[in-house]
């Protein structure tokens, strides 16, 4: 029997999809017998017991709360030291499962050098080979080639899979929910002290977990020029995204920027607005499942991507797109 344990991860009091996502694809690399847990960190003041209980409902075998004021805000050292906590309380040698998150990729590699673990960062895809390994699938390259890496049977892992490319858990109303557990923590002495958190990027949609992204470069020319982006973003129940370029620009805040040093995101809708299509852009992109590219030059890269493509000025295109969708509501 082997382990698998989920790290959840909560925004603005929620649970995130990727967290669920992340339970789906340690569900589909289990074989008979092997136990399920989800770790939740909260901050002790009981905002996270709905998400405890969603975590119970999603196919988890067993939830362990980790509960401490200082959790409120993130720390490597204390975060870390909880995970360990909880790692004592499960098993020793068990497959860790985080989102590629900002937060996962900061712990993951540091869980996995104190467990003496394995680790697979960003994978797209993971499915349990016939000789018993769990084989994973990553882009390397700036998304130009995909790897293939096999992990031992019963050897301790940490992987964290990237947003938008599992099917999420669904939760399962007619089923017994898992038990929930907590377990004492003591922190310890921290050289890191987090003071205030200021968000730079705003928005009800997380962009490296929306579904629908509306993206802009230089051809919007303005921070202005975001405006009409941003209630077409609105209108499908999307995010807004930008080219560094744009972002360069001043156009907009680097929080929005996609690609080789931005975010990488994998929506079901890409608009690629004004975006002429640079490897490093594509690099962060490439991957959505349908692609539009609106642009006034019929040269541009982005089109060789694009599953669809307008050859027009996205200022005439897109409030035309505005239009059309606020008479279809």
């Amino acid at each position: 029997m082997s382990q698998h344990i989920v790290v959840a991860e909560c925004r603005d009091g929620q649970l995130r999809r990727v967290s669920l996502e992340a339970i789906a694809a340690a569900r589909g690399c289990m074989k008979d017998g092997d136990r399920l847990a989800a770790v939740l960190l909260r901050a002790g003041d009981g905002e996270a017991d709905a998400v405890a209980e969603a975590l119970a409902q999603h196919g988890t075998d067993e939830v362990i709360v980790v509960d401490h004021p200082i959790l409120g805000r993130y720390a490597p050292e204390v975060h870390l030291a909880a995970l360990l906590e909880a790692a004592r309380a499960l098993a020793p040698e068990a497959r860790w499962w985080l989102g590629h998150t900002a937060i996962g990729r900061d712990l993951a590699p540091r869980l996995a050098a104190r467990l003496g673990a394995g680790q697979v960062s960003d994978a797209l895809a993971a499915a349990r080979g016939a000789d018993g390994r769990i084989v994973f699938t990553r882009a390397l390259h700036a998304g130009k080639a995909l790897e293939r890496r096999a992990l031992l049977v019963d050897a301790p892992s940490v992987v964290t899979v990237r947003p938008n490319n599992f099917a999420p858990a669904v939760a399962d109303s007619g089923a017994t929910a898992a038990p929930i557990r907590s377990v004492p923590f003591t922190p310890p002495q921290s050289r890191i002290f987090v003071r205030d958190i200021v968000r730079r990027a705003s928005g009800a949609v997380d962009l490296a977990e929306a579904r629908i992204i509306v993206a802009g470069g230089r051809g919007v020319k303005s921070s202005a020029g975001f405006k009409p982006l941003a209630e077409l973003a609105a209108l499908l129940g999307g995010a807004v995204g930008a080219s560094r370029g744009a972002c360069d620009a001043g156009y907009c805040d680097y929080a929005l920027q996609i690609g080789q040093t931005g975010k990488t995101v994998t929506p079901d809708l890409y608009i690629a607005c004004g975006i002429s299509g640079a490897v490093q852009h594509l690099a962060g992109m490439s991957r959505s499942r349908v692609i539009v590219a609106i642009n006034k030059d019929p040269d541009a890269p982005i089109f060789s991507v694009a599953d669809y493509g307008i050859v027009g000025d996205l200022f005439e295109v897109i409030p035309a797109l505005i239009k059309e969708l606020a008479a279809t509501d």
